[in-house]
């Protein structure tokens, strides 16, 4: 039982509950309803639906392993109390779970890919575990490379759901889709999310630096607190943060079709669900000192992004 407890702890269980949902929230929450506003209806069958949230939600968990696989050194520096490979699962035993998570996952994108015919999302789930490993094992210690790395991970979430919808389409209403806008709204609207997993992604793992700068130090990784210092971190972060609610802000006066008045669901939503609580996490920030205050930091940023990402439960009473 231990040992079971202990898998799920490190495939990050409740973040693959987070892809998972965040896949189904971008489809029957966004795509469904804007496929249903051009009177196309629902694309993806559940088949189909599944194997994608299975192809990747695998290639994720083998990604979340091999990655304690290559940071047994660092996590006994940084985290000893949580470290699972060496203790009670072995390198090897974590390097074949790794290896047969991120196949299966390989397996079922491709089957997505062959029943949609798209060589575009067939790429993706043979490029993706591989790009996990070469994040795990040299990225992540490269300065900014391995931010950069998981933050576009991140984005191409919503982003396949994108991809599936549009090659499922093109199979069907290839002659009719240029005379429609709705291949350019889907993009539009799941980029938007993609977006926001990406400037929010980038932003957490950048504040987790510097949680975890003592351990990193010792390994000589080339993090950006280690290299620039906690200081200009800390303005780079803030510089990202004031960015992404000027896009925001941007988004909600000038291009969501939804009314902008003080009394709006969108505008409410977006007031207590991301703009507070990101203006929240930079109060957190300035004043962090020792890793536990970083962690409350990027949990908050963490828990920002789940709840942008259900900002999508609020399109289809507004669409």
């Amino acid at each position: 039982m231990n040992t079971f407890t202990d898998i799920l702890r490190l495939v990050r269980w409740s973040n693959l509950l987070f892809l998972a949902a965040l896949v189904w929230l971008m489809e029957k929450w966004v795509a469904v309803p804007l496929l249903n506003q051009l009177a196309f209806g629902e694309q993806l069958s559940w088949s189909v639906l599944l194997l994608l949230t299975f192809a990747i939600v695998l290639i994720a968990a083998g990604g979340y392993v091999i990655n304690d696989y290559f940071d047994v050194k660092i996590d006994r520096i940084n985290r000893p109390d949580e470290v699972i490979v060496t203790r009670t699962i072995s390198k090897p035993a974590a390097m074949r779970l790794s290896v047969a998570l991120s196949a299966v996952g390989a397996l079922c994108g491709l089957t997505v890919a062959v029943l949609l015919r798209s060589w575009t999302i067939g790429s993706v789930f043979i490029l993706v575990p591989g790009l996990l490993w070469f994040y795990s094992s040299s990225y992540k210690r490269l300065f900014m490379v391995g931010n950069l790395t998981i933050a576009l991970l991140a984005a191409m979430t919503p982003m396949m759901v994108a991809l599936a919808n549009v090659a499922q389409l093109q199979l069907l209403y290839a002659t009719i889709l240029p005379y429609t806008s709705l291949v350019h709204d889907l993009y539009a609207w799941l980029g938007g999310f993609a977006l926001f997993a990406f400037l929010l992604t980038w932003i957490r793992e950048i504040v987790k630096d510097m949680q975890d700068q003592m351990g990193d130090r010792e390994l000589e990784c080339h993090s950006m607190p280690v290299v620039w210092g906690e200081l200009w971190t800390k303005i780079f972060v803030t510089a990202l943060i004031v960015l992404t609610l000027a896009i925001i802000g941007h988004l909600w006066y000038r291009v969501l079709p939804f009314p902008t008045g003080w009394s709006s669901l969108s505008t409410r939503y977006i007031l207590f669900g991301i703009v507070i609580p990101l203006l929240g996490a930079l109060g957190l920030l300035w004043p962090a000192k020792i890793p536990s205050d970083y962690k409350t930091c990027q949990q908050l940023i963490k828990f920002t992004m789940l709840l942008g990402m259900l900002y999508s439960l609020c399109i289809v009473r507004m669409l």
